[in-house]
């Protein structure tokens, strides 16, 4: 009778034990365990990392760790670590979690805009994927690959055209240098190359003038007339005489591209640079910025009129007055200069 009492209350122990074995198993699997406010929390884990790296990332983010390392272990993701950018969603359980981190890499959208240097669009895109500065910066002056593509230390910043582009955020800077070269031969199309041809200009060329539009105006229903105005000067053997390349030859010579010049004096136009279109003819060896697609497609289907002339109206900010005249120019000038004198723009 004892006996019996004993192997009873040994299997009913036995139960007990094994379904709070089975729950803990079950809650460590299955019950929520985050403990952000927000409805998803963003972790990012590099090419390189262990999986000591991965819970130093998400533990800010979880309210069991002890939980989430046995899951991890019994799944086998310790030594399956995935890089890039994981969205945890609030009340994930470490399933969840763990399915989450193996396999769900979501893009990241990638922008650039106008910049002036390649070591600048190395900064910019630095801030948006796992690629460092430097590793792109390399990348992108890389003379082979260069060379290959049919770009040299002038035109290399026509090769990169600002948007927005979609990647994984573990992109490597081969990778990202590698599909901008894809988005460049995307965007010229053969209608594109076509029109460049029928003005006289190779795809670097029209990306050189278009660069010159961009910096000149900011209006986009504008940069088609200020297109027109080059292509007729070009036309005519006239020199572009363009301020903005003025402005960046000085910032390409002093290698300072932050500096801030809102007047080019007449010194500046003695400058001895290729970049200087007020003493060299014809477009600049390479662009002066990484120019919009609306500038490129301003250069290829540029207004057609006769002006050859315009200055900055401040009557109308943002805008230019046209002349087809020196003489008609000179006079639109005047209010030009007098507005710079007021404001004591000297530089």
């Amino acid at each position: 009778m004892n006996l019996k009492k004993v192997l009873w209350a040994t299997a009913i122990l036995g139960l007990i034990i094994c379904g709070f074995i089975a729950y803990r198993i079950y809650s460590a699997i299955f019950s929520p365990n985050t403990q952000f406010n927000n409805s998803e929390a963003y972790v990012y884990i590099a090419s390189d990392a262990s999986f000591s790296d991965v819970t130093t990332s998400v533990e800010p983010l979880l309210k069991d760790m002890s939980s989430f390392e046995a899951v991890a272990k019994r799944k086998g993701y310790i030594n399956n670590i995935k890089a890039g950018k994981y969205a945890l969603k609030k009340g994930m359980n470490n399933n969840d979690i763990i399915n989450t981190l193996r396999s769900a890499n979501i893009p990241v959208q990638v922008s650039f805009n106008n910049q002036e240097s390649l070591a600048l669009l190395a900064g910019r895109v630095a801030e948006q994927i796992e690629a460092d500065s430097l590793s792109l910066l390399q990348t992108f002056n890389d003379p082979g690959f260069l060379q290959e593509q049919g770009f040299d230390e002038d035109t290399k910043l026509a090769m990169y055209i600002p948007n927005t582009y979609e990647f994984f955020w573990n992109t490597n800077a081969e990778g990202f240098r590698d599909r901008m070269k894809k988005e460049y031969d995307r965007f010229w199309t053969d209608t594109r190359l076509q029109k460049a041809k029928s003005l006289g200009l190779t795809p670097n060329e029209v990306t050189s003038l278009a660069a010159i539009v961009q910096k000149e105006t900011a209006k986009v229903d504008e940069r088609p007339r200020v297109a027109g105005v080059y292509l007729n000067r070009i036309k005519r053997g006239m020199l572009l005489q363009a301020d903005p390349t003025v402005i960046y030859a000085i910032k390409k010579e002093t290698g300072n591209y932050d500096t801030i010049i809102k007047r080019v004096l007449f010194r500046d136009l003695e400058m001895d640079s290729p970049y200087n279109t007020y003493k060299y003819a014809g477009v600049p060896p390479g662009p002066i910025t990484m120019p919009d697609i609306t500038s490129i497609d301003a250069v290829l289907n540029p207004e057609k009129h006769d002006y050859l002339y315009f200055v900055a109206d401040v009557s109308n900010f943002g805008y230019h007055m046209f002349a087809k005249t020196l003489a008609q120019h000179n006079r639109n000038k005047v209010q030009y200069t007098r507005w710079l004198n007021q404001q004591k723009v000297l530089r």
